[in-house]
């Protein structure tokens, strides 16, 4: 049996890739850059998803307005722990979500075909007084994989999910800190 709470994401030794939609307006400029820049926001809070198929759910595989772009970034595995590590769940006490400089949630993972599966994707929104570390310190690489996200989406579509299995990026259990995990709810 699948555990509730896992991180499941596609990492390597030093960092780990969450993934963005944006619009062309906010993609384009930040590709051209190799980082984020405006019209980018550092005055909201933006939300990282190491769950390639939690994104393609939420973007409706690149197609809903504003998020026609798929952005995979890679960020270091201590920015990442960083953030997991000042986070309160979106569940706690309302006035310690206010405090909290990152949000963590949890929503049901998405099967290929977008249907929700029994175990649950984190969502991690890191807030404004950490943005800039987020784009300017923990950041390593922006890549566009919105090529990738129209071809898997286009096997999909025409019956050829084995194929379109087979492109979808790697990503396995990511081994949370023991001290993170519990404030978190992750499963050991």
């Amino acid at each position: 049996m699948t555990a509730q709470h896992q991180v499941r994401a596609h990492y390597d030794a030093r960092t780990i890739v969450v993934y963005q939609a944006y619009s062309p307006a906010v993609a384009d400029p930040s590709l051209r850059a190799k980082r984020f820049v405006t019209p980018f926001s550092f005055n909201r809070m933006t939300w990282i998803k190491p769950s390639f198929l939690w994104l393609m759910h939420r973007s409706n595989w690149a197609q809903k307005p504003g998020q026609e772009r798929i952005l995979a970034v890679r960020i270091t595995r201590a920015g990442w722990e960083e953030a997991l590590s000042r986070a309160v769940l979106t569940t706690a006490d309302p006035a310690d979500i206010d405090r909290a400089p990152v949000h963590v949630q949890w929503d049901p993972e998405r099967s290929l075909r977008g249907a929700a599966l029994n175990h649950y994707s984190i969502q991690v929104g890191v807030g404004r007084g950490l943005i800039r570390t987020f784009a300017e310190d923990w950041v390593v690489d922006l890549t566009d994989v919105t090529p990738q996200v129209r071809r898997i989406s286009a096997l999909k579509q025409s019956g050829r999910s084995a194929q379109a299995q087979r492109l979808l990026p790697a990503e396995r259990i990511y081994p949370v800190p023991s001290a993170i995990a519990k404030n978190l709810l992750v499963d050991g």
